[in-house]
């Protein structure tokens, strides 16, 4: 961590004109808000883009490296690669034994992006698996931008990148059909547009100070359009286009955004800094989720200029009136209040279904492959795909995130509170549906925290590498230093042994039944 790590504590504002003139910086700006107010150097750093790059192709060459095995439709890939391959051909999902539109619960951007891959590939293993694996790729890129932006720092940001190139949760999500690895792309990529526009509006005000803004002697502040808060409400559009899941994040994104801004005006000296924005960021907050309405609706495109849909002309039929444009929109609403009663309602049990507080500690991994045919040189062999987290990654998350909280508390960084408010967003709706109506659950429901939960432990070894105050220039690599790069360090290797040894039933090589079974950390439940 650098001396950005407290750039958010605030600091008192000069008390007197004298003071305040005394401090004057650059472009008449006092150095104690200029210090308040900053963001990451916009420079252009080459070498954290070389990190990006040399990170994200090694993550891709894993993730793409013979994706077309096994053979023949894993878990769930029976539902989605067979309606994303119907949409090409009909634009809605269609149900061949009725020869009939087919009635699916989730929305259907995920599907269309699996259909962009069977398009180029065909109907076929590489066809389903191949934008999967790129948007798991994607990912990972992004996550070492984002924490690149929040850390100023490329080992950390390269950090954050290799944990998720050498998780397996991640990487079996990335090569299998599924829609869960786009839910998790679409909310990072809206928290990366968040990061950018927490950014673009602290520079906005510390320009309108150096062109001679008096925030203390006004109530009004100046009108800064946030761009990119526009652009995180169409990614997030497009996220519950894949998932409805998505909207759990909603909430927990719209308070990150007020209390940025809140901190911003007063860094700036506003008084009443609450007050004096809180209607236009609740104004723009308003447009940006009215941009993702619209995207949403955007993502049933084949349902519109269809007449095949499920419900197309459910009130045509019912009787009632279909006004244009109207009555398919109400007729969509129909449609997603039959959908949201089969969510809620399914209780069904299942061999692999676990409960939001046994997915951090790897409690439940769902088998998406088995085949114990083929020869591998032993008397009994056994091939598994297993949606696993990376052990040694994934029992340092609660430590991590306890970790996080008492640094966030201790040098008041709105880095820490950010991390912890994205995890947060990510279980705790689903602690209140375990508990409420005990619905069918899978661990892969937790990827779109998955990147959140990574920060957390980059955000807890930077803490550990440096001391509160930051590296002081000049002052050398101190002891605390250097321990702490070892050990920072050293968890990564061991990250990436312990990812080696699993990596077999990560992408289900056929091996001996005992190298298998001893794989088995914790027996019965990961069978």
């Amino acid at each position: 961590m650098t001396t950005a790590a407290t750039a958010e504590t605030e600091l008192p504002t000069p008390d007197s004109p004298a003071e305040a003139e005394s401090s004057r910086g650059v472009r008449g700006v006092p150095d104690i808000v200029r210090r308040r107010l900053s963001t990451l150097d916009e420079r252009f750093n080459p070498y954290s883009w070389l990190v990006t790059a040399i990170i994200t192709v090694a993550a891709g060459i894993l993730r793409l490296a013979n994706v077309s095995q096994p053979k023949g439709y894993i878990f769930d890939e029976v539902y989605y690669p067979t309606d994303a391959w119907d949409m090409l051909q009909h634009g809605v999902e269609w149900d061949e034994k009725t020869n009939g539109p087919a009635y699916v619960v989730h929305p259907p951007l995920g599907k269309w992006l699996i259909a962009i891959g069977e398009h180029f590939f065909g109907n076929n293993e590489l066809g389903w698996r191949f934008i999967p694996a790129i948007a798991g790729t994607l990912m990972i890129a992004i996550l070492i931008r984002v924490a690149y932006r929040m850390f100023r720092s490329i080992v950390l940001a390269g950090m954050a990148g290799l944990l998720m190139t050498l998780d397996g949760f991640q990487m079996v999500l990335s090569r299998t059909s599924l829609l869960d690895i786009f839910v998790g792309l679409f909310i990072l990529l809206t928290f990366a547009t968040m990061l950018l526009d927490r950014d673009h509006y602290r520079r906005r005000w510390e320009r309108e100070l150096a062109n001679g803004f008096d925030s203390t002697a006004t109530h009004k502040i100046p009108r800064i359009v946030p761009w990119w808060l526009l652009v995180s409400g169409i990614l997030f559009g497009l996220a519950c286009g894949v998932k409805w899941s998505s909207l759990f994040f909603a909430p927990f994104f719209a308070g990150l955004v007020i209390a940025w801004r809140w901190q911003a005006r007063r860094s700036a000296g506003v008084r009443g800094p609450f007050v004096a924005g809180i209607f236009g960021d609740f104004g723009y907050l308003v447009l940006s989720f009215v941009l993702s309405i619209i995207f949403y609706l955007a993502t049933w495109i084949g349902w519109f200029v269809t007449d095949d849909g499920y419900f197309r002309h459910y009130r045509e039929a019912n009787g009632l009136s279909e006004p244009p444009v109207l009555g398919a929109l109400l007729n969509l609403m129909h449609y997603h209040s039959e959908a949201f009663k089969f969510h809620t309602g399914l209780t069904e049990k299942h061999t692999y279904q676990s409960w939001p507080w046994q997915w951090l500690l790897i409690g439940r991994p769902v088998a998406f492959y088995w085949n114990s045919n083929g020869n591998c040189g032993a008397s009994s062999c056994a091939a598994e795909i297993l949606l696993l987290g990376t052990p040694i990654l994934w029992w340092s998350f609660l430590p991590a995130l306890f970790a996080l909280v008492w640094f966030g508390i201790a040098r008041r960084d709105w880095r820490a509170y950010a991390i912890f408010v994205g995890a947060m967003a990510s279980m705790l709706p689903w602690y209140y549906f375990a508990v409420s109506d005990g619905r069918t659950m899978f661990s892969f429901y937790l990827m779109p925290g998955l990147p959140f939960l990574i920060l957390a432990v980059v955000y807890v070894l930077g803490a550990i590498m440096t001391p509160p105050g930051g590296i002081v220039e000049g002052s050398g690599r101190s002891d605390r230093q250097l321990i702490g790069t070892v050990v920072a360090g050293t968890y990564v290797v061991i990250v990436a042994l312990c990812f080696a040894y699993f990596y077999p039933i990560f992408v289900g090589t056929l091996m001996p039944y005992d190298d298998w079974s001893v794989r088995m950390w914790l027996g019965s439940r990961w069978i």
